[in-house]
């Protein structure tokens, strides 16, 4: 009886070991999405027009405007941002070159480039 509970007392201590803390900061679903009555024309050919969503930052949601770009490498689609089963996914380029996720620093770039020839994760 003894010996039993010290292999017990030792895969519990084991257990503990090993054991994760995960602490998380959920902020519920974002608002309901604008209504974006005129899409601007395309630029030209080749570009995408990625609809306006929210992507969270920080502790609240940030609204991020549709905007035409070109795709992150030829033949690479947009995948829209999304709410579900109580988790945000991000918005991100896939493809056959892989998943490129929206970097909210190209924002800043002008134009209709910024997607556009970055590498892929």
């Amino acid at each position: 009886m003894k010996k039993t509970k010290a292999i017990l007392l030792m895969l519990l201590a084991a257990g503990t070991m090993f054991a994760q803390i995960s602490i998380g900061v959920r902020i519920g679903p974002p608002p309901p999405e604008r209504i974006v009555r005129v899409q601007p024309h395309s630029p030209g050919p080749g570009y995408t027009w990625l609809a306006g969503y929210w992507y969270p930052s920080g502790n609240k949601y940030k609204w991020h405007d549709g905007y035409w770009t070109r795709p992150a490498y030829s033949g690479a689609h947009w995948v829209q941002p999304r709410y579900e089963s109580q988790q945000y996914y991000a918005g991100h380029w896939d493809g056959d070159h892989g998943k490129v996720n929206h970097n909210h620093l190209w924002d800043k770039s002008k134009g209709h480039e910024r997607d556009y020839n970055h590498d892929h994760e």
